[in-house]
Formats: C-alpha cells, structure tokens, sequence
C-alpha cells in the first residue's frame, strides 16, 4: 500500500504520537527488562520519555511484560500481545499505530536515552520536503529503523506483513517510499544498549556528560 503523494504537504503531517519501544527480549542481557534497568538511578525508559514527551502530544510505552512497573511512568501502556512469539518491534509499532490519536507515529527504542531534543522536527521536515511515505533514521550508511516517523494509515499494510510471518523492521519499512533522515552526530544515540558491558559504558559516558551540563543532569 502506497499513500498518496499529494497528501503529504508542508505542515500536512500535524500533531505526533510518540511510542517508546520496550517489548524486547533482552537475551544478551540475561532476559532483563531492558527498558526497566538504571541509568543515573532512573530507569532508561524513563530517560526516553522525557526527551520525547516535549516533542509529542502522547508517550505511549510498547510492552509486553512487566505492565505494571511501566504504568508507574504515567504513559498509556500499550501491549503488542506478541509476549510468546515476540515478533519483533515491529508488533510494538503496530500496537501503537492502532492505539494513536494521530496521523503519525513517532518511535523510538527504551535504550536511547540520548534522543535530541529536535528530533520530532527533524524527521517532520525531512518527511514533509520529500513527501516521503514514512521518514527513517540514518546513520553512517545505516538505516536505524527502530527511529521512524510513520503514517498509522499503514497499519494495515503493516498487520498483513506480520501475518505474512515477516519481522524485519528494514524490509518493512523500505516497500514503502521512506526518506532517510541523516543524524551525523548519532553515535551516541545509535549505541544500543545490548549487554552488561553496553550498560557500563553507557554509564560512563553518562557519567561524564552529567559533569559538563550547566544543571549537573542531563
């Protein structure tokens, strides 16, 4: 399914719905909750939504475990019901999709806690100049497909595919026409958190950061 390219205009794509993505596996973590582990004494996921919630009119939280501790964070907690199968993000997005109030919907993973500020207005603009389908992170060479900017329009498109026993973010998102959003300072943003050491060194470099912001907090 290809949307209509005269739809998408300047200012055409209108308020943003933000979900945080934590329906993950965490294998390489020993099975943690990965979106629930500590960053500066605050879990990650919480680092994300503040970063996302100003950008958004709604942080919604894509889980499918531990609903509760994730309802403490005030977000609508939207399960992909994919807990035994997990399907990948992408049941997390597709969750999302049909739970929006927008025409958009904006992702990002419970481990990016780096996300910049202007992040929603980066991916708007590209989306918009190009009258692009749907806008993807890009780094390096690199699509990030777990940042995206997507119409909920597809969610149709989106369910026959994982019907269709499909999982790949990537492939997903390029049968539509994506633009990809250039982000040349995303080293930090980029590093996903996958193991222990990820973590430590996520901490340290946090750590330091902390230290050189004005507020002493980031």
């Amino acid at each position: 399914m290809a949307l209509d390219e005269s739809a998408i205009t300047l200012d055409s794509v209108g308020p943003l719905t933000g979900v945080v993505l934590a329906g993950g596996r965490a294998e390489r973590m020993g099975g943690r909750d990965k979106g629930l582990l500590a960053l500066a004494g605050e879990p990650l996921v919480a680092h994300v939504i503040r970063r996302l919630q100003p950008q958004v009119v709604e942080v919604l939280i894509g889980a499918n475990r531990n609903l509760d501790a994730y309802r403490r964070f005030g977000c609508r907690v939207i399960q992909d019901g994919e807990r035994e199968r997990f399907r990948g993000p992408l049941a997390g997005v597709l969750a999302a999709m049909l739970a929006a109030g927008t025409r958009y919907l904006l992702t990002a993973p419970c481990d990016s806690p780096w996300l910049p500020p202007d992040y929603a207005q980066r991916m708007r603009q590209a989306l918009e100049r190009q009258r692009a389908d749907l806008a993807v992170a890009f780094f390096k060479g690199f699509w990030q497909p777990m940042f995206a900017l997507v119409p909920v329009a597809l969610w149709d498109d989106l369910a026959s595919y994982l019907a269709g026993g499909e999982g790949s973010a990537t492939r997903w998102l390029q049968r539509h026409r994506p633009v990809p959003v250039e982000f040349p300072d995303g080293s930090a943003l980029f590093d996903n958190v996958n193991t222990p050491a990820d973590l430590s060194r996520l901490e340290s470099a946090w750590a330091i950061a902390s230290c050189s912001s004005p507020e002493g907090r980031l």
